[in-house]
């Protein structure tokens, strides 16, 4: 089990390190190929009333003169153990894990994006304990009482929130419960550490948008494993030992069901971190989501990269989570 947990520790860190080089290339390198240079990069960070010399110094100070592959470097290395800007006659320290500066406000990347993160990140937590309580809960019941009216209605809603589009769906909500019965008076975010409370009152409404939409995804991939797995041999023999129905459907069922469940919960679950643009700009949530898209109009490459390579870490990371627990949820996973 140790080695195969460094063996992934490894691979994931490899993998990291490649997405870092696919996305540092798209970047840099394939505009050079269509014709950008260093002087038009440079532009990007003086602004538009800028004149040759404040170019040159920008250009010279920020290594674009350099080769592509130096630049790359300067770039990892600045992750690590943080990077030296010169933005006129002043020397500024970035420190590590160093993203570089905006384009447009000229701020250090890494403090504006984690006081994001923790946004995106309760955003992503509280819908994600939403939707597999009640998304695995409606599968098991369906599964249970396959072609009886609870089946029916359980499958029809799971059908309607995979098919509702979640702007759709965080707009009606909206509507019902801020406007014409205004129960929530607002969805701002309000930190855990200042008050749980308020913070879980105030993400509520976003939380049950999002996890409507995963939810009825889960509840249809439940309902079709159990089908499977309560048809298997050890089930029937579980039951003929005089096993409790309750155990048998939890311990013997549901358990050999929750593989693929957790499989694509990891993916989900990384992936909402840095991509609940839709939640997060319907219930005006400042998230990473949000912070990415603004970067996208105004152009802003150092925001955009930093997003990119801290969605791909939690994607990573979940899914590096997801496989050390399927030997504790499923027997017969064995690592060797």
């Amino acid at each position: 089990m140790a080695a195969y947990i460094i063996r992934r520790v490894f691979g994931a860190l490899v993998l990291l390190l490649v997405v870092s080089a696919v996305t540092f290339a798209i970047f840099f390198l394939v505009p050079r190929l269509g014709g950008q240079t260093a002087t038009q990069l440079a532009t990007q960070y003086v602004g538009k009333d800028a004149n040759p010399e404040s170019i040159a110094a920008i250009k010279k100070n920020l290594g674009f003169d350099h080769p592509i592959y130096v630049q790359y470097w300067d770039y990892i290395k600045g992750l690590f153990v943080g990077a030296d800007y010169k933005f006129g006659p002043d020397a500024t320290h970035c420190s590590a894990p160093c993203f570089g500066y905006s384009f447009k406000s000229h701020v250090e990347v890494w403090p504006q994006l984690t006081q994001r993160i923790p946004v995106s990140f309760s955003l992503a937590v509280g819908a994600a304990v939403i939707w597999l309580i009640f998304g695995v809960t409606t599968g098991v019941i369906s599964a249970l009482r396959k072609g009886k009216p609870v089946d029916r209605i359980s499958m029809f809603i799971a059908l309607a929130g995979v098919s509702l589009p979640i702007f759709f769906t965080g707009q009606v909500i909206n509507v019902l419960f801020i406007y014409q019965w205004p129960i929530w008076d607002s969805t701002d975010y309000v930190p855990f550490t200042q008050n749980p409370g308020e913070w879980a009152w105030h993400l509520f409404l976003p939380w049950v948008s999002l996890a409507f939409l995963f939810s009825a995804t889960y509840a249809r991939l439940t309902r079709a494993g159990m089908l499977e797995t309560m048809s298997e041999d050890y089930i029937r023999t579980a039951r003929a030992k005089g096993l409790r129905e309750s155990t048998v459907v939890t311990k013997h069922g549901l358990r050999a069901t929750l593989t693929p469940i957790v499989t694509i919960f990891g993916i989900d679950f990384g992936t909402l971190i840095g991509t609940a643009v839709l939640t997060e700009t319907v219930f005006s949530l400042q998230g990473i989501g949000a912070y990415s898209i603004q970067a996208i109009k105004d152009n802003d490459l150092p925001i955009v990269m930093a997003v990119t390579l801290v969605a791909a870490f939690f994607i990573v990371f979940s899914n590096l989570v997801v496989d050390l627990v399927y030997a504790a949820i499923d027997p017969r996973v064995r690592y060797s």
